[in-house]
């Protein structure tokens, strides 16, 4: 009994249904979050030269399948920093996918590059940022 419901609840945690779609998204497997953390991690510390930390820092948070690359700023004469999202990947169908937020906070899939398996390789996308939809 206890092994059935701690599978079940396993199952109810991986499996979310969004209140905003009928798609049922996956959260990312340990392995996979760690792997992005690292490599968001030593993104950000090569990004932001240090001399400018006070100024501009990055971050980055999971969310079910999804995460969102954010740049942080101080805000006007004030010791709190605001948050302003540049890209989020999610991982749908087992491929990355990017998506851009507009104006009124609603994020929309990048279809200019292709979903693939590779993280980095949509991160650098994002990084290089072609067609100014990121960094502005």
């Amino acid at each position: 009994m206890v092994v059935t419901v701690s599978v079940l609840l396993l199952v109810r945690i991986l499996l979310c249904k969004s209140k905003f779609t009928n798609e049922v998204s996956i959260m990312l497997d340990l392995f996979t979050k760690k792997r992005i953390e690292k490599i968001l991690s030593e993104y950000i510390e090569a990004k932001i030269p240090k001399h400018i930390r006070n100024q501009i820092r990055l971050n980055y948070k999971f969310r079910g399948d999804s995460v969102t690359l954010n740049e942080e700023r101080p805000a006007y004469n004030s010791e709190v920093w605001v948050e302003l999202p540049i890209a989020q990947f999610r991982f749908e169908e087992n491929k990355w996918k990017i998506y851009w937020r507009d104006s009124k906070k609603k994020w929309h899939f990048v279809d200019d590059f292709a979903p693939q398996d590779d993280f980095e390789k949509q991160l650098e996308i994002v990084d290089n940022d072609s067609r100014g939809m990121f960094w502005g």
